[in-house]
């Protein structure tokens, strides 16, 4: 039974980089236009605002920071951690003077908790 449950998750794995590797031949962040990049992991939900251009991240946001972690009840993982992100990240992107992003979802499908934080982040100002 483990070995199929391994199976599943490489599988699941492969799947969503194949999909980001086909996703970012197309989304490219610029220093007018940086890219949102979202990446969840089991625990937590991670965001970065990047100029792809320099190779410099110019804000982040994750559910593993104390700030945020304070705030959230329970998990770092779920949908109210992701737009806990979402609005985090917004707030420090603007604060930086970046309005404009492009999102790279990171392979993921626009739903549930990549949905949330996307919904957050423009809710807090950030237009994509």
């Amino acid at each position: 039974m483990a070995d199929l449950h391994t199976k599943k998750m490489i599988d699941k794995r492969y799947r969503r980089e194949r999909a980001h590797k086909r996703l970012r031949q197309r989304v490219v962040g610029t220093s007018e236009r940086p890219r949102l990049a979202v990446f969840k992991s089991e625990r937590y939900v991670y965001a970065q605002v990047i100029d792809d251009d320099q190779g410099r991240t110019l804000a982040s946001a994750a559910s593993l920071e104390p700030e945020l972690k304070g705030r959230l009840a329970g998990t770092g993982a779920n949908r109210n951690a992701a737009k806990a992100v979402g609005e985090t990240l917004a707030e420090r992107a603007i604060a930086k003077g970046i309005k404009k992003v492009v999102f790279d979802r990171g392979g993921y499908r626009y739903h549930g908790k990549i949905k949330e934080l996307a919904e957050a982040a423009r809710a807090k100002g950030l237009e994509f």
